[in-house]
């Protein structure tokens, strides 16, 4: 499944820049948040979630940087795919181990 991006990289880095630009005039950074947001046409959590992935990439608070995430999902997947071809190898040994104790029997 595969999320639909409806807006650019452009849009989410000027959105967030816009959130920190404005974070000093604001009470908190949501209220920063939910005053951007409507201008971009996005919700502020989605903006939120962008400000926090950013703050992750920039290494402010601790987390997992964005190239770190998608290389944990890679690895992820390479490690489902090699515990299936395992999966294959070992019904496939079994099958061929008792096709030969089968052949030494009727011989």
């Amino acid at each position: 499944m595969t999320k639909s991006n409806k807006f650019s990289p452009e849009v989410r880095e000027r959105a967030v820049r816009m959130v920190q630009e404005h974070r000093g005039e604001s009470p908190s950074q949501w209220a920063a948040i939910e005053s951007i947001a409507p201008k971009i046409g996005s919700v502020p959590q989605t903006l939120h979630e962008w400000v926090k992935r950013h703050e992750i990439d920039s290494g402010t608070p601790d987390g997992i940087t964005t190239s770190e995430l998608q290389r944990l999902k890679e690895l992820e997947r390479e490690n489902k795919e090699l515990r299936k071809a395992n999966e294959i190898l070992k019904l496939a040994s079994a099958f061929f181990a008792q096709a030969e104790l089968d052949r030494r029997l009727k011989s």
